[in-house]
Protein backbone atom coordinates (compact mmCIF):
# COMPACT_ATOMS: atom_id res chain seq x y z
CA UNK A 1 0.00 0.00 0.00
CA UNK A 2 1.48 3.39 -0.68
CA UNK A 3 2.39 5.66 1.91
CA UNK A 4 1.29 8.80 2.44
CA UNK A 5 4.02 11.92 2.73
CA UNK A 6 1.69 14.01 4.08
CA UNK A 7 2.21 15.93 7.21
CA UNK A 8 0.93 14.12 10.37
CA UNK A 9 -1.69 16.16 11.91
CA UNK A 10 -1.87 14.17 14.98
CA UNK A 11 1.37 14.74 15.51
CA UNK A 12 1.96 18.01 14.38
CA UNK A 13 3.74 19.41 17.49
CA UNK A 14 6.55 16.88 17.15
CA UNK A 15 9.36 17.98 14.91
CA UNK A 16 9.92 16.05 12.09
CA UNK A 17 13.75 14.74 10.41
CA UNK A 18 12.83 16.73 7.37
CA UNK A 19 12.38 20.08 9.34
CA UNK A 20 16.13 20.67 9.78
CA UNK A 21 16.73 20.15 5.82
CA UNK A 22 13.88 22.57 4.74
CA UNK A 23 14.68 25.05 7.50
CA UNK A 24 18.30 25.43 6.13
CA UNK A 25 17.24 25.23 2.74
CA UNK A 26 14.64 28.53 3.47
CA UNK A 27 17.36 30.15 5.75
CA UNK A 28 19.65 30.28 2.81
CA UNK A 29 16.86 31.91 0.81
CA UNK A 30 15.69 34.24 3.65
CA UNK A 31 19.04 35.87 4.37
CA UNK A 32 19.91 37.82 1.53
CA UNK A 33 16.07 38.31 1.00
CA UNK A 34 15.59 39.63 4.43
CA UNK A 35 17.98 42.15 3.87
CA UNK A 36 16.45 43.04 0.05
CA UNK A 37 13.33 43.82 1.95
CA UNK A 38 14.62 45.90 4.83
CA UNK A 39 16.02 48.40 1.97
CA UNK A 40 12.68 48.58 0.58
CA UNK A 41 11.01 49.02 3.71
CA UNK A 42 13.48 52.14 4.21
CA UNK A 43 15.46 50.56 7.10
CA UNK A 44 19.05 49.56 7.52
CA UNK A 45 19.80 45.99 5.93
CA UNK A 46 20.75 44.25 9.04
CA UNK A 47 17.20 45.07 10.66
CA UNK A 48 15.90 42.70 7.88
CA UNK A 49 18.05 39.48 9.32
CA UNK A 50 16.71 40.68 12.96
CA UNK A 51 12.70 40.03 11.34
CA UNK A 52 14.04 36.83 9.61
CA UNK A 53 15.67 35.17 13.02
CA UNK A 54 13.35 36.57 15.69
CA UNK A 55 9.57 36.29 14.50
CA UNK A 56 9.48 32.63 12.96
CA UNK A 57 10.66 31.55 16.10
CA UNK A 58 8.65 33.51 18.10
CA UNK A 59 5.24 32.42 15.74
CA UNK A 60 6.03 28.80 15.01
CA UNK A 61 4.36 27.31 18.24
CA UNK A 62 1.46 29.11 17.23
CA UNK A 63 0.69 28.67 13.92
CA UNK A 64 -1.62 26.83 12.02
CA UNK A 65 -0.13 25.39 8.75
CA UNK A 66 3.25 23.63 8.93
CA UNK A 67 4.52 25.05 5.69
CA UNK A 68 3.84 28.82 6.34
CA UNK A 69 7.32 30.67 6.61
CA UNK A 70 6.90 33.78 8.70
CA UNK A 71 9.25 37.08 8.16
CA UNK A 72 10.31 40.04 5.97
CA UNK A 73 7.96 39.81 2.92
CA UNK A 74 8.07 42.70 -0.38
CA UNK A 75 4.20 44.22 -0.11
CA UNK A 76 4.52 44.04 3.82
CA UNK A 77 8.19 45.85 3.10
CA UNK A 78 6.11 48.25 0.82
CA UNK A 79 3.21 49.39 2.97
CA UNK A 80 5.87 50.38 5.93
CA UNK A 81 7.78 52.40 3.52
CA UNK A 82 4.79 54.10 2.48
CA UNK A 83 3.65 54.64 6.00
CA UNK A 84 6.35 55.91 7.46
CA UNK A 85 8.18 57.69 4.93
CA UNK A 86 5.57 60.25 5.32
CA UNK A 87 6.98 60.89 9.13
CA UNK A 88 10.51 60.43 9.28
CA UNK A 89 13.71 59.80 7.15
CA UNK A 90 13.85 56.13 5.78
CA UNK A 91 17.02 55.09 7.88
CA UNK A 92 16.88 57.22 10.39
CA UNK A 93 16.82 56.90 14.07
CA UNK A 94 12.89 58.29 14.31
CA UNK A 95 12.12 55.78 11.29
CA UNK A 96 13.31 52.82 12.68
CA UNK A 97 11.70 53.48 16.11
CA UNK A 98 8.33 54.39 14.03
CA UNK A 99 9.07 51.14 12.19
CA UNK A 100 9.23 49.47 15.29
CA UNK A 101 6.05 50.82 17.05
CA UNK A 102 4.34 49.81 13.52
CA UNK A 103 5.31 46.68 13.94
CA UNK A 104 3.98 46.26 17.48
CA UNK A 105 0.64 47.85 17.12
CA UNK A 106 0.54 45.24 13.79
CA UNK A 107 0.85 42.75 16.19
CA UNK A 108 -1.65 43.76 18.48
CA UNK A 109 -4.17 44.07 15.83
CA UNK A 110 -3.49 40.63 14.26
CA UNK A 111 -3.29 38.95 18.08
CA UNK A 112 -6.63 40.90 19.11
CA UNK A 113 -8.33 38.97 15.87
CA UNK A 114 -6.78 35.69 16.20
CA UNK A 115 -8.12 35.91 20.12
CA UNK A 116 -11.85 37.37 19.60
CA UNK A 117 -12.09 34.23 16.80
CA UNK A 118 -12.85 37.35 13.90
CA UNK A 119 -10.22 35.99 11.44
CA UNK A 120 -13.08 35.55 8.76
CA UNK A 121 -11.91 39.29 8.48
CA UNK A 122 -9.07 38.00 6.22
CA UNK A 123 -11.52 37.01 3.38
CA UNK A 124 -13.84 40.60 3.35
CA UNK A 125 -11.02 42.11 0.55
CA UNK A 126 -12.94 41.50 -2.65
CA UNK A 127 -10.46 39.17 -5.35
CA UNK A 128 -10.47 41.75 -7.53
CA UNK A 129 -9.33 44.45 -5.27
CA UNK A 130 -6.51 42.55 -4.25
CA UNK A 131 -5.30 41.41 -7.54
CA UNK A 132 -5.26 45.27 -8.71
CA UNK A 133 -3.59 46.47 -5.63
CA UNK A 134 -0.98 43.61 -5.13
CA UNK A 135 -0.23 44.16 -8.97
CA UNK A 136 0.14 47.79 -8.80
CA UNK A 137 2.42 47.28 -5.64
CA UNK A 138 4.30 44.91 -7.07
CA UNK A 139 4.92 47.28 -10.37
CA UNK A 140 5.85 50.10 -7.69
CA UNK A 141 8.53 47.62 -5.85
CA UNK A 142 9.99 46.63 -9.01
CA UNK A 143 10.57 50.87 -9.75
CA UNK A 144 11.84 51.62 -6.54
CA UNK A 145 14.89 49.12 -6.58
CA UNK A 146 15.58 50.03 -10.63
CA UNK A 147 17.41 53.36 -9.13
CA UNK A 148 19.67 50.55 -6.91
CA UNK A 149 19.84 48.07 -9.58
CA UNK A 150 21.34 50.26 -11.74
CA UNK A 151 23.54 52.17 -9.09
CA UNK A 152 22.63 55.29 -8.92
CA UNK A 153 21.40 57.71 -6.63
CA UNK A 154 18.98 59.79 -7.66
CA UNK A 155 18.06 63.58 -5.79
CA UNK A 156 14.72 62.76 -4.89
CA UNK A 157 12.63 60.37 -2.71
CA UNK A 158 9.05 59.40 -4.33
CA UNK A 159 9.20 55.89 -6.50
CA UNK A 160 8.25 57.37 -9.61
CA UNK A 161 9.91 60.53 -10.19
CA UNK A 162 13.08 58.52 -8.76
CA UNK A 163 12.18 56.37 -11.93
CA UNK A 164 11.74 58.47 -14.75
CA UNK A 165 14.85 60.36 -13.46
CA UNK A 166 16.96 56.95 -13.70
CA UNK A 167 15.67 56.33 -17.14
CA UNK A 168 16.43 59.54 -18.32
CA UNK A 169 20.29 59.41 -17.07
CA UNK A 170 21.64 56.53 -18.95
CA UNK A 171 25.49 58.30 -18.41
CA UNK A 172 25.32 57.68 -14.51
CA UNK A 173 23.94 54.15 -14.84
CA UNK A 174 27.15 52.00 -13.41
CA UNK A 175 27.44 48.98 -15.87
CA UNK A 176 29.23 46.41 -13.16
CA UNK A 177 25.67 46.92 -11.04
CA UNK A 178 23.27 46.56 -14.44
CA UNK A 179 25.41 43.12 -15.18
CA UNK A 180 25.35 41.95 -11.67
CA UNK A 181 21.41 42.50 -11.53
CA UNK A 182 20.74 41.18 -14.97
CA UNK A 183 22.69 38.00 -13.73
CA UNK A 184 20.92 38.13 -10.49
CA UNK A 185 17.34 38.17 -12.44
CA UNK A 186 18.22 35.40 -14.67
CA UNK A 187 19.70 33.37 -11.95
CA UNK A 188 16.11 33.29 -10.17
CA UNK A 189 14.07 33.12 -12.76
CA UNK A 190 15.66 30.70 -14.93
CA UNK A 191 16.85 28.48 -11.89
CA UNK A 192 12.94 28.39 -10.41
CA UNK A 193 12.34 27.25 -13.77
CA UNK A 194 14.80 24.42 -13.68
CA UNK A 195 14.06 23.23 -10.14
CA UNK A 196 11.77 24.97 -7.69
CA UNK A 197 14.33 24.47 -5.09
CA UNK A 198 17.41 26.03 -7.52
CA UNK A 199 19.44 28.25 -4.76
CA UNK A 200 19.43 31.16 -7.54
CA UNK A 201 19.36 33.92 -4.64
CA UNK A 202 22.40 32.24 -2.68
CA UNK A 203 24.50 31.84 -5.95
CA UNK A 204 23.63 35.22 -6.84
CA UNK A 205 24.64 36.54 -3.41
CA UNK A 206 27.79 34.97 -3.62
CA UNK A 207 28.52 36.10 -7.25
CA UNK A 208 28.11 39.33 -6.18
CA UNK A 209 30.57 39.51 -3.07
CA UNK A 210 33.00 37.29 -5.57
CA UNK A 211 33.19 39.85 -7.69
CA UNK A 212 33.25 42.83 -5.86
CA UNK A 213 35.77 41.60 -3.56
CA UNK A 214 38.48 40.42 -6.17
CA UNK A 215 37.46 42.32 -9.48
CA UNK A 216 37.30 46.07 -8.29
CA UNK A 217 33.56 46.60 -8.43
CA UNK A 218 32.75 50.37 -8.54
CA UNK A 219 29.41 50.65 -7.44
CA UNK A 220 27.50 50.52 -4.06
CA UNK A 221 28.03 48.44 -1.28
CA UNK A 222 26.15 47.27 1.70
CA UNK A 223 29.52 47.71 3.86
CA UNK A 224 29.29 47.40 7.90
CA UNK A 225 26.71 45.39 9.28
CA UNK A 226 26.39 44.59 12.63
CA UNK A 227 27.61 41.42 14.08
CA UNK A 228 26.09 39.91 16.88
CA UNK A 229 22.08 39.43 18.10
CA UNK A 230 19.70 41.97 18.59
CA UNK A 231 19.22 43.67 21.77
CA UNK A 232 15.50 44.05 23.26
CA UNK A 233 14.12 47.13 21.93
CA UNK A 234 11.62 48.68 24.80
CA UNK A 235 11.84 52.42 23.61
CA UNK A 236 8.70 53.19 21.46
CA UNK A 237 7.87 56.62 20.33
CA UNK A 238 4.43 55.89 21.88
CA UNK A 239 3.42 60.14 20.96
CA UNK A 240 3.18 58.96 17.48
CA UNK A 241 0.91 56.51 17.71
CA UNK A 242 -2.04 58.36 16.19
CA UNK A 243 -0.39 58.37 13.02
CA UNK A 244 -0.38 55.19 12.21
CA UNK A 245 -3.08 53.56 13.65
CA UNK A 246 -4.58 53.94 9.62
CA UNK A 247 -1.39 51.98 8.49
CA UNK A 248 -1.29 49.65 11.08
CA UNK A 249 -5.15 48.77 10.27
CA UNK A 250 -4.39 48.43 6.51
CA UNK A 251 -1.25 46.48 7.21
CA UNK A 252 -2.55 44.34 9.76
CA UNK A 253 -5.30 42.82 7.21
CA UNK A 254 -3.96 43.37 4.03
CA UNK A 255 -1.10 41.81 4.97
CA UNK A 256 -2.63 38.48 6.21
CA UNK A 257 -4.05 38.40 2.48
CA UNK A 258 -0.48 36.54 1.88
CA UNK A 259 -0.51 33.84 4.50
CA UNK A 260 -3.76 33.05 4.90
CA UNK A 261 -3.93 32.33 1.10
CA UNK A 262 -0.49 30.37 1.39
CA UNK A 263 -2.34 28.06 4.00
CA UNK A 264 -5.42 27.31 2.23
CA UNK A 265 -3.71 26.65 -0.84
CA UNK A 266 -1.90 23.82 1.16
CA UNK A 267 -4.12 23.04 3.49
CA UNK A 268 -6.68 21.82 0.75
CA UNK A 269 -3.98 20.44 -1.18
CA UNK A 270 -2.56 18.00 1.74
CA UNK A 271 -5.91 17.59 3.22
CA UNK A 272 -4.95 19.36 6.64
CA UNK A 273 -6.73 21.45 8.71
CA UNK A 274 -5.89 24.83 8.68
CA UNK A 275 -7.61 27.59 11.25
CA UNK A 276 -7.73 31.65 10.98
CA UNK A 277 -7.62 32.88 13.77
CA UNK A 278 -5.17 30.48 15.37
CA UNK A 279 -3.02 31.72 12.29
CA UNK A 280 -3.61 35.44 13.31
CA UNK A 281 -2.52 34.37 16.55
CA UNK A 282 0.95 33.49 15.02
CA UNK A 283 1.37 36.32 12.93
CA UNK A 284 0.14 39.06 15.97
CA UNK A 285 3.17 37.12 18.22
CA UNK A 286 5.60 37.08 14.95
CA UNK A 287 4.97 41.03 15.00
CA UNK A 288 5.16 41.47 18.78
CA UNK A 289 8.91 39.63 18.57
CA UNK A 290 9.86 41.85 15.72
CA UNK A 291 9.21 45.30 17.58
CA UNK A 292 11.00 44.46 20.40
CA UNK A 293 14.03 42.96 17.71
CA UNK A 294 14.30 46.27 16.54
CA UNK A 295 12.61 45.62 13.79
CA UNK A 296 9.56 45.99 11.22
CA UNK A 297 6.11 44.43 10.34
CA UNK A 298 6.30 40.64 9.37
CA UNK A 299 3.94 38.53 7.16
CA UNK A 300 3.72 34.95 5.87
CA UNK A 301 6.32 34.47 2.71
CA UNK A 302 4.73 32.89 -0.05
CA UNK A 303 8.17 32.00 -2.09
CA UNK A 304 9.88 30.75 1.08
CA UNK A 305 6.85 28.76 2.31
CA UNK A 306 6.58 26.81 -1.43
CA UNK A 307 10.37 26.25 -0.56
CA UNK A 308 10.02 24.89 2.91
CA UNK A 309 7.18 22.49 1.46
CA UNK A 310 9.64 21.26 -1.29
CA UNK A 311 11.79 21.18 0.94
CA UNK A 312 10.29 18.58 2.79
CA UNK A 313 8.94 20.58 6.09
CA UNK A 314 6.33 18.19 7.90
CA UNK A 315 5.83 20.52 11.39
CA UNK A 316 5.56 23.88 11.99
CA UNK A 317 8.85 23.72 13.54
CA UNK A 318 10.45 23.92 10.24
CA UNK A 319 10.11 27.59 10.55
CA UNK A 320 11.74 27.71 13.94
CA UNK A 321 14.43 26.28 12.64
CA UNK A 322 14.70 28.93 9.56
CA UNK A 323 14.94 31.31 12.37
CA UNK A 324 17.41 29.71 14.61
CA UNK A 325 19.79 29.09 11.37
CA UNK A 326 19.47 32.87 10.46
CA UNK A 327 20.10 34.03 13.94
CA UNK A 328 23.43 31.77 14.17
CA UNK A 329 24.45 33.70 11.28
CA UNK A 330 24.40 37.01 12.66
CA UNK A 331 27.82 37.04 15.03
CA UNK A 332 28.96 36.34 10.60
CA UNK A 333 27.63 39.32 8.81
CA UNK A 334 30.81 40.22 8.03
CA UNK A 335 31.37 38.15 5.22
CA UNK A 336 28.50 40.25 3.52
CA UNK A 337 30.18 43.57 3.80
CA UNK A 338 31.57 43.35 -0.07
CA UNK A 339 27.77 42.72 -1.16
CA UNK A 340 26.68 45.04 -4.15
CA UNK A 341 23.21 46.76 -3.08
CA UNK A 342 22.64 46.13 -6.92
CA UNK A 343 21.71 42.12 -6.20
CA UNK A 344 19.60 42.66 -3.32
CA UNK A 345 17.62 45.01 -5.33
CA UNK A 346 17.99 42.36 -8.06
CA UNK A 347 16.69 39.59 -5.81
CA UNK A 348 14.07 42.28 -4.99
CA UNK A 349 12.89 42.46 -8.54
CA UNK A 350 12.99 39.11 -9.63
CA UNK A 351 10.97 37.73 -6.86
CA UNK A 352 7.85 40.31 -7.06
CA UNK A 353 7.96 40.12 -10.67
CA UNK A 354 5.24 37.32 -10.97
CA UNK A 355 3.64 39.30 -8.73
CA UNK A 356 2.06 41.56 -11.78
CA UNK A 357 -1.30 39.59 -12.72
CA UNK A 358 -2.50 42.17 -15.61
CA UNK A 359 -3.22 39.57 -17.69
CA UNK A 360 -5.88 38.45 -14.62
CA UNK A 361 -6.59 41.71 -13.84
CA UNK A 362 -8.29 43.00 -17.68
CA UNK A 363 -9.33 39.24 -17.53
CA UNK A 364 -12.07 39.73 -15.05
CA UNK A 365 -13.86 42.28 -17.90
CA UNK A 366 -14.86 39.01 -19.15
CA UNK A 367 -17.04 37.89 -15.75
CA UNK A 368 -18.00 41.38 -14.18
CA UNK A 369 -17.14 44.53 -15.96
CA UNK A 370 -18.71 46.47 -11.96
CA UNK A 371 -15.68 44.16 -10.10
CA UNK A 372 -13.14 44.56 -13.30
CA UNK A 373 -13.99 48.30 -12.64
CA UNK A 374 -13.19 48.20 -9.09
CA UNK A 375 -9.75 46.28 -9.65
CA UNK A 376 -8.96 48.52 -12.16
CA UNK A 377 -9.15 51.62 -10.35
CA UNK A 378 -7.04 50.20 -7.25
CA UNK A 379 -4.76 49.46 -9.33
CA UNK A 380 -4.41 52.88 -10.68
CA UNK A 381 -4.90 54.85 -7.69
CA UNK A 382 -2.09 52.69 -5.60
CA UNK A 383 0.48 53.80 -8.71
CA UNK A 384 -0.99 57.30 -8.65
CA UNK A 385 -1.25 57.65 -5.20
CA UNK A 386 2.21 56.02 -4.27
CA UNK A 387 3.59 56.16 -1.68
CA UNK A 388 0.00 56.82 0.47
CA UNK A 389 -0.91 53.47 -0.53
CA UNK A 390 -2.77 52.88 2.34
CA UNK A 391 -5.13 55.80 1.13
CA UNK A 392 -5.81 53.35 -2.34
CA UNK A 393 -6.11 49.95 -0.17
CA UNK A 394 -8.86 51.85 2.03
CA UNK A 395 -10.86 53.65 -1.53
CA UNK A 396 -10.36 49.63 -3.07
CA UNK A 397 -12.15 48.22 -0.31
CA UNK A 398 -15.13 51.23 -0.27
CA UNK A 399 -15.47 50.47 -3.85
CA UNK A 400 -15.77 46.64 -3.34
CA UNK A 401 -18.14 47.16 -0.13
CA UNK A 402 -20.38 49.96 -1.99
CA UNK A 403 -21.05 47.62 -4.95
CA UNK A 404 -22.13 44.55 -2.71
CA UNK A 405 -24.64 46.76 -0.98
CA UNK A 406 -25.98 47.74 -4.53
CA UNK A 407 -26.11 44.39 -5.87
CA UNK A 408 -27.81 43.59 -1.87
CA UNK A 409 -30.46 46.06 -2.75
CA UNK A 410 -31.95 44.39 -5.89
CA UNK A 411 -34.39 42.40 -5.44
CA UNK A 412 -36.98 40.74 -8.00
CA UNK A 413 -40.34 40.24 -7.28
CA UNK A 414 -42.75 37.76 -8.80
CA UNK A 415 -46.61 37.95 -8.39
CA UNK A 416 -49.79 36.60 -10.06
CA UNK A 417 -53.09 35.90 -8.78
CA UNK A 418 -55.27 32.42 -8.89
CA UNK A 419 -58.61 31.56 -7.16
CA UNK A 420 -56.88 31.61 -3.71
CA UNK A 421 -55.77 35.11 -4.14
CA UNK A 422 -52.78 37.14 -4.78
CA UNK A 423 -49.54 36.04 -4.79
CA UNK A 424 -46.10 37.59 -4.07
CA UNK A 425 -43.00 36.28 -4.56
CA UNK A 426 -39.68 38.45 -3.46
CA UNK A 427 -35.75 36.83 -4.43
CA UNK A 428 -32.92 38.44 -3.10
CA UNK A 429 -31.47 39.16 0.58
CA UNK A 430 -33.81 40.99 2.63
CA UNK A 431 -32.70 43.68 4.95
CA UNK A 432 -32.87 47.30 6.43
CA UNK A 433 -31.03 48.37 3.04
CA UNK A 434 -33.53 46.74 0.55
CA UNK A 435 -36.66 46.57 2.73
CA UNK A 436 -38.06 49.77 0.84
CA UNK A 437 -38.32 48.24 -1.85
CA UNK A 438 -40.10 45.67 -1.07
CA UNK A 439 -42.35 47.63 0.93
CA UNK A 440 -43.09 49.99 -2.03
CA UNK A 441 -43.74 47.17 -4.64
CA UNK A 442 -45.58 45.33 -2.01
CA UNK A 443 -48.07 48.46 -1.65
CA UNK A 444 -48.13 49.02 -5.49
CA UNK A 445 -49.78 45.44 -5.89
CA UNK A 446 -52.41 46.02 -3.01
CA UNK A 447 -53.29 49.13 -4.85
CA UNK A 448 -53.22 47.59 -8.18
CA UNK A 449 -55.48 44.45 -7.19
CA UNK A 450 -57.95 45.99 -4.57
CA UNK A 451 -60.49 43.47 -5.00
CA UNK A 452 -57.62 40.68 -3.93
CA UNK A 453 -58.63 40.31 0.05
CA UNK A 454 -55.81 37.15 0.77
CA UNK A 455 -52.35 37.80 -0.15
CA UNK A 456 -50.26 35.17 -0.13
CA UNK A 457 -46.38 36.30 0.45
CA UNK A 458 -44.07 33.38 -0.66
CA UNK A 459 -40.45 33.42 1.36
CA UNK A 460 -38.36 31.22 -0.35
CA UNK A 461 -37.05 33.12 -2.65
CA UNK A 462 -35.19 35.21 0.34
CA UNK A 463 -31.73 34.11 1.15
CA UNK A 464 -31.58 36.35 4.52
CA UNK A 465 -34.12 38.61 6.27
CA UNK A 466 -32.73 41.01 9.21
CA UNK A 467 -34.22 42.30 12.31
CA UNK A 468 -34.88 45.65 10.68
CA UNK A 469 -36.40 44.75 7.68
CA UNK A 470 -38.71 41.83 9.47
CA UNK A 471 -39.87 44.83 11.97
CA UNK A 472 -40.73 47.24 8.96
CA UNK A 473 -42.08 44.46 6.92
CA UNK A 474 -44.49 43.20 10.18
CA UNK A 475 -45.74 46.81 10.55
CA UNK A 476 -46.19 46.62 6.51
CA UNK A 477 -48.59 43.25 6.78
CA UNK A 478 -50.27 44.37 10.05
CA UNK A 479 -51.32 47.65 8.08
CA UNK A 480 -53.04 45.73 5.64
CA UNK A 481 -54.89 43.27 7.80
CA UNK A 482 -56.07 46.40 9.29
CA UNK A 483 -57.24 47.24 6.11
CA UNK A 484 -59.24 44.04 5.78
CA UNK A 485 -56.78 42.14 4.02
CA UNK A 486 -55.60 38.55 4.99
CA UNK A 487 -51.82 38.10 4.56
CA UNK A 488 -50.54 34.41 4.61
CA UNK A 489 -46.89 33.22 4.94
CA UNK A 490 -45.44 30.89 2.72
CA UNK A 491 -42.02 28.81 2.35
CA UNK A 492 -40.32 30.66 4.95
CA UNK A 493 -36.68 29.20 4.75
CA UNK A 494 -35.06 28.17 6.93
CA UNK A 495 -32.42 31.18 7.71
CA UNK A 496 -35.62 33.63 8.19
CA UNK A 497 -37.72 31.24 10.69
CA UNK A 498 -36.47 32.68 13.81
CA UNK A 499 -37.04 36.33 13.12
CA UNK A 500 -40.50 34.67 11.59
CA UNK A 501 -41.52 33.11 14.95
CA UNK A 502 -40.36 35.88 17.06
CA UNK A 503 -41.17 39.44 15.14
CA UNK A 504 -43.58 38.47 12.56
CA UNK A 505 -45.76 36.36 13.94
CA UNK A 506 -45.43 38.14 16.89
CA UNK A 507 -48.90 39.11 18.13
CA UNK A 508 -49.60 43.20 19.02
CA UNK A 509 -50.03 43.95 22.63
CA UNK A 510 -53.62 45.49 23.18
Amino acid sequence: MERSTRPNKNKASAIHPGDFLAGLSVAMLAIPQAMAYADLAGMPAYTGLYVAAIPPIAAAYFASSPYLQTGPVALTALLTFAVLSQLAAPGSPEYIGLAALLALMVGVARLAVGLLRLGSVAYLMSQPMLIGFTSAGAILICLSQLPTALGVQPPMANVLPRTWWTLMHPPLWEWGSLTLSMLTIILVQVGRRLHPLFPGVLVAVGIGVAYSHWWGYGGPILGDVPTGFPSLHWDFPWTSLPSLLIGCGVIAILGFAEPASIARTYATQDRIPWDANQEFIGQGVANLAAAFAGGFPVGGSFARSAANRLAGAKTRWSGAITGLVVLCFLPFTVVLHDLPRAVLGAIVISTVINLIQTRQLLGLFKYSRPQAAIGLLTFLLTLALAPRLEIAVIIGVALAVAHHLRREQRLVFEHWTDTSGLHFKPQGVLWFGSAYSVEAEFTKLLAKYPECTDVKLHLGGLGRIDLSAAIMFKQLMEDAKAAGTKVELLNVPPMAKSWVERVWQEEPET
